[in-house]
Formats: structure tokens, sequence, C-alpha cells
């Protein structure tokens, strides 16, 4: 059998997600996290920004050891209040770690009064209080680091750093990857970079979900569209210069833009509203880089 006769009986085999969580024994919302950060290895389905997986990934997986309660271990993401416990701190000196960047969030959710609520993988967390254990007793120290202001919080920043090299991860196509970098730059910015207007409106129409989920009240989806624009001088130059190196390799790539994409169901926001909702409740969303100011309209924990 030929290589590309292997795919094509490979993707006849896939389920969808849904399919796919149920066998594994995932949670909807493990599951999306799991494939984010590259436990479960997707592949693209038939419609528009839709993933599979492949009956031999899923079978690597049931295969592994301890399955599924250490692939499940590898996603659990805690609060502020159980990462205390997990490191141990207390909770203002997890909250100070976190506020200065030591500590990346991996996802969030909006409580019933809009408060922002961070998550953060438990496994990150004991690595880092191995890794750091002067961090975590006697004074934090106070000078900023590099390229932030003393008293800011990189909680923002750092869960939009990581979400990026997620979503840049999983890209291959030089136009969506070009969409993923320009996804978190305003309006203004996105016009400065991309002037010309066929160009902006393919690129509009793939940018990604950095959020799941459609919070129901406007003042909610206002706090939530706060945390996907980076909005700090230093962030913005990160991705600035980033969109800017994409969109050079995109037009080599392809100079002209296709009239139309599959993707382009996919809409023009990145707040668009995905199947299951994750902002609403408590639920699951590489790196993270330079940010942004939290905690204006709503309160941050």
């Amino acid at each position: 059998m030929s290589v590309s006769d292997a795919r094509i009986q490979d993707r006849a085999q896939a389920v969808g997600v849904v399919r796919a969580a149920q066998e594994l024994r995932l949670k909807r919302g493990e599951f999306e996290l799991a494939a984010q950060l590259g436990h479960i290895r997707t592949t693209a389905g038939a419609g528009a920004g839709r993933r599979q997986v492949t009956r031999q990934e899923i079978d690597r997986l049931r295969a592994a050891e301890g399955f599924p309660d250490a692939l499940r271990e590898r996603v659990r993401t805690v609060g502020t209040a159980e990462g205390a416990e997990l490191m141990p701190v207390s909770p203002g000196r997890f909250t100070r770690l976190a506020r200065a960047g030591y500590l990346a969030p991996v996802t969030f959710y909006l409580n019933r009064y809009r408060v922002v609520v961070w998550l953060y993988l438990a496994q990150e967390l004991r690595a880092f209080a191995a890794r750091e254990p002067a961090l975590l007793t006697g004074r934090l120290p106070h000078a900023p680091r590099a390229g932030h202001d003393v008293g800011e919080d990189l909680r923002p920043r750092n869960w939009r750093g990581r979400r990026i090299g997620h979503l840049l991860h999983d890209c291959e196509d030089p136009w969506e990857r070009a969409a993923v970098a320009g996804c978190v730059l305003d309006p203004v910015h996105l016009a400065e970079l991309v002037p010309d207007p066929y160009e902006r409106a393919y690129v509009n129409r793939l940018r990604p979900r950095l959020a799941h989920g459609h919070p129901a009240s406007e003042a909610a989806q206002e706090t939530v569209r706060r945390l996907l624009v980076a909005e700090h001088p230093d962030e913005i130059r990160w991705h600035r210069a980033s969109l800017c190196a994409l969109l050079e390799e995109a037009r080599r790539a392809r100079p002209r833009a296709p009239t139309r994409s599959p993707s382009a169901e996919r809409g023009p926001s990145c707040l668009q509203a995905a199947p299951t909702p994750l902002l609403t409740g408590r639920s699951h969303c590489r790196r993270g880089h330079p940010g942004r100011r939290a905690g204006t309209a709503a309160e941050v924990c």
C-alpha cells in the first residue's frame, strides 16, 4: 500500500472529536485541551474548521500505560486555591507569582459575577515548585522582568502567548499562520500591516478562535474581548513583527490569496461562538512570550 493510500485509509477510519473524546474517556474540555497541548494528534476533517482523530491515534492512546487516568492528569487544570496547595504556597503568593509571569495560565473562564478565573496545568505547577524552590518562600524579586512594567499583570499576555503558540503549531497553510499572528492585534494595527483590502479580508476570514464560547451579556463579552487583544507596546511589537514575517512567507508561497477559502465559514471574529461554551463555567480552554494590563472592568482571580 502506498503512503497516499494509507493516508486515505486513515482518514476514512477517523472519527469526530465528540466520538474520540468518548472513546478516550475525556470530557469535551479535557479533550480540547489535550489536543491543544499536542497530547492528542488531530487531523483536518471534511468541513471547515473541523478536526478528526484517526483510529490509529485512539488505539495508541488507549494502549498507553495508565490510561485513562494518566492522560487526564496531563490536562488537569486547577485554580488559585488548589494550585497554591499543590506547590505549596499561600494563595496570595501564588497570585503574585502568576501576575509576575512565573506561572502561565493555560485557559480561563468567567464565573457568574463576570470575574476572570485563570486555570493552570497541575503538572506545570508541581514542576515549577521543584525547579524554583527559592521563589516559594521569602521576598519576591522587586526588579521587573525584561520588558515588563512594575506591577503589570502578565497573566493575560502569557495566556495569549501560549494560545498563539498552540495555534501556530497546528497550522500548515502560510496564510492561516499569518492570520494566527494577527489575531491579537486590533483592527488599526492590522490595517496598517495588511493595507491591501483583499488580503486583509482573507486574513480576517481565517482568524482562529482564541477563546471558545459566547458570553451571554454585553459586559461579559467586553471582559473577554479585552483579554484577546494585545495592548502593551512590547507585546504589540512582538506580534507585529511576527505578522510581517509570516505575511512575507505567505506571499512567497501564494502571491495572491484565494478568492475564497473553505475556512471562510469560521467568520471574522476571534470571539465567534463554538459549539461547546467554555467561558461560562469551569471548563478547559507552547510557550509564553511578551502584554496588556488586566483587571479593568472585572476583577481577575
